[in-house]
C-alpha cells in the first residue's frame, strides 16, 4: 500500500470534505451543551417584563446551584425542543403544502418561464443580480420566517436560467438572511436594541443601509461568480445529484405564456401574501397566522386551478414528505436552546464575556464584542431573544470602554446577522434550506467564504463607526 500517497491525499483534502452530516453536527452540539452544564457554573440575571418581553437587568448576575444535566435530561430535551419549535415546524409544513399546490397548478413554472422569456436568457447574470437584491429587500422590509414560502420561486428561477439549487439558495436564502441580518429597520435586533439603549427608534439608518447595501452587493457578485464557474465547468457544481423535480421547467422558454387559469392562481397567491403582510404590520401576526394564510392560499389555489380532491390530498402528503426533513431539523436545533436554558449556562457565558470585554482597548473591545455575539448567536439564535439577554449587559460595558451606544448595537447586529448564514441552530435558516432541498453541508461549502468576507467588511464599518464617534 502506498502510504505516502494516502498521506498526500489527506493533506490536500478540502476542509468541506470533513463536514459531518447536519444531524451529526447538531447532535454533537447537543452533547457539548450537556457537558458544559457540568463544566460551567450555573448562573442567572434577574429579568423584568418590558413591553411584554423578559429583559435582563444589568448588574444582577448571581451564580446558582449547579444544574448539570443527566443523560435522561439530554434526551428529554428533544420533545421539549420540538414543542418550543412547533410554530416554525408548522409554518414549514404549511408553506410546503402551499407551494406543492401552486406547483401542481403550474402557475409558478409558467410565471417564472414567462419572466425569463421577457428578460431574455442571454441576460441571465442580470437576473441573478436583480433576484438577489429583490430577495434581500424582502429580508430588509418583511422579516425572516415570513419569507419561507417564497424560497421555491428562487429555486425555479435559478434552474430556469441554467443554475443549480446552490445558486437558488444563494439568490433566495442568502439574500433574505443578509438583508434581514443587516437591515437598518430590523425590529428584532436594531429595534429591540434601540429600546434597551434608549435611542431613537431606527436612528443611524443611513449608515446601516450602507452596510446592508455593501453586503447584498457582495452576495450578488458572489452568486454571479459561482454561476459563471458552473456554466464553464458543470462538474464543479455543488448541486450535483440534488433533486430538482418540480423546480425544472418542462418546456422551452419561448413556449411559456400565462393562461387565464395561471393568472387567477397568481392573483390568489398575491392577494394572500398581501393579506399576510397587512396582518403582520397592523395586527402583529406571526407564525400561527402566517401558517393559516398559507393553508388558505393552498385551498383557494386548488379550487381555482380545479384540482380534484384526490389529487389535492395526494399533492398535500407529497409536499409534507418533501419538507419533513427540514421540519425535523428545526426541532432538533431548538433542543440546543432548551439544554442551555435547563442547564442555566447561557447567562453565565454572557457574564464572562462582558467581564473580558471591560478590560480591553476600545477597538479591540468592539471587535471582540462582535465576536462574542457570533458565539452567543449559536446559543440564542433568536435575534430579539439574544438582544434582550445580552445587550443589557453589553451596553454598559460599551459605555465603560468608550463605545457609543449606536456602535455597541452595530457590533451586536453584525455578530448576530452575519453568522445567521452558517447557524445550524437557526430554525428559519434550516427551514429555508429544506424548501430549497439543499443539504446543510453543501450550503456551508458554498457560503462559508462569503460569511468570512462579510465579517471583514462589517468590521471595517464597525471600526469606522468608532473613529467617527458615530452617534
Amino acid at each position: 500500500m502506498n502510504y505516502s500517497y494516502i498521506y498526500l491525499m489527506s493533506k490536500s483534502a478540502k476542509w468541506y470534505t470533513k463536514i459531518p452530516h447536519p444531524i451529526t453536527m447538531l447532535f454533537g452540539i447537543i452533547v457539548l451543551a450537556t457537558c458544559m452544564s457540568h463544566l460551567l457554573p450555573a448562573g442567572l440575571f434577574e429579568r423584568v417584563l418590558v413591553d411584554g418581553r423578559m429583559r435582563v437587568v444589568q448588574g444582577t448576575f448571581q451564580f446558582t446551584e449547579q444544574q448539570g444535566l443527566s443523560l435522561l435530561d439530554m434526551f428529554r430535551a428533544f420533545p421539549k425542543g420540538f414543542k418550543a419549535a412547533s410554530d416554525i415546524i408548522y409554518v414549514v409544513f404549511a408553506s410546503g403544502i402551499m407551494f406543492g399546490i401552486l406547483e401542481k397548478s403550474k402557475m409558478v413554472e409558467f410565471a417564472v418561464g414567462s419572466l425569463v422569456r421577457k428578460i431574455g436568457v442571454h441576460r441571465k447574470f442580470m437576473v441573478v443580480v436583480i433576484s438577489t437584491f429583490a430577495f434581500g429587500m424582502l429580508g430588509v422590509a418583511v422579516g425572516y420566517e415570513n419569507n419561507i414560502a417564497l424560497i421555491p420561486i428562487g429555486a425555479i428561477l435559478a434552474v430556469a436560467i441554467g443554475g443549480d439549487l446552490v445558486l437558488a439558495a444563494g439568490i433566495s436564502v442568502g439574500a433574505i438572511t443578509v438583508g434581514f441580518g443587516l437591515s437598518p429597520i430590523n425590529p428584532y435586533t436594531v429595534g429591540t436594541g434601540h429600546k434597551i439603549a434608549e435611542l431613537p427608534m431606527f436612528s443611524g439608518a443611513l449608515y446601516r443601509s450602507m452596510l446592508c447595501f455593501f453586503g447584498l452587493s457582495l452576495l450578488a457578485f458572489y452568486n454571479v461568480r459561482y454561476f459563471k464557474k458552473i456554466l464553464a465547468k458543470p462538474n464543479r457544481s455543488l448541486g450535483v445529484g440534488l433533486d430538482v423535480s418540480g423546480f425544472s421547467l418542462s418546456k422551452q422558454i419561448d413556449e411559456y405564456k400565462m393562461s387565464t387559469k395561471h393568472w387567477m392562481v397568481a392573483t390568489v397567491f398575491l392577494v394572500g401574501m398581501l393579506v399576510m403582510l397587512y396582518g403582520i404590520f397592523n395586527f402583529a401576526w406571526y407564525l400561527k397566522e402566517i401558517s393559516a394564510v398559507f393553508l388558505m392560499i393552498a385551498l383557494a389555489a386548488g379550487i381555482v386551478a380545479r384540482i380534484d380532491p384526490t389529487s389535492f390530498s395526494e399533492t398535500l402528503l407529497k409536499s409534507v414528505a418533501v419538507v419533513a426533513p427540514g421540519a425535523f431539523m428545526v426541532g432538533f436545533a431548538t433542543t440546543i436552546k432548551v439544554i442551555l436554558e435547563d442547564g442555566q449556562i447561557s447567562d453565565t457565558i454572557a457574564y464572562y464575556l462582558s467581564e473580558i470585554l471591560s478590560t480591553l482597548p476600545i477597538y479591540a473591545s468592539a471587535i471582540l464584542m462582535s465576536l462574542s455575539q457570533c458565539v452567543m448567536n449559536f446559543l440564542i439564535p433568536s435575534g430579539s431573544g439574544q438582544a434582550l439577554a445580552t445587550l443589557p449587559v453589553m451596553i454598559p460595558v460599551g459605555d465603560l470602554v468608550g463605545l457609543t451606544r449606536q456602535t455597541t448595537i452595530l457590533a451586536f447586529q453584525i455578530g448576530d446577522g452575519v453568522t445567521n448564514l452558517i447557524n445550524p441552530t437557526l430554525g428559519g435558516l434550516i427551514a429555508m434550506l429544506s424548501m430549497c432541498r439543499l443539504p446543510f453541508d453543501r450550503w456551508l461549502r458554498f457560503i462559508v467564504p462569503l460569511c468570512l468576507y462579510l465579517i471583514v467588511i462589517s468590521w471595517v464599518f464597525l471600526l469606522v463607526a468608532i473613529f467617527i464617534n458615530w452617534m
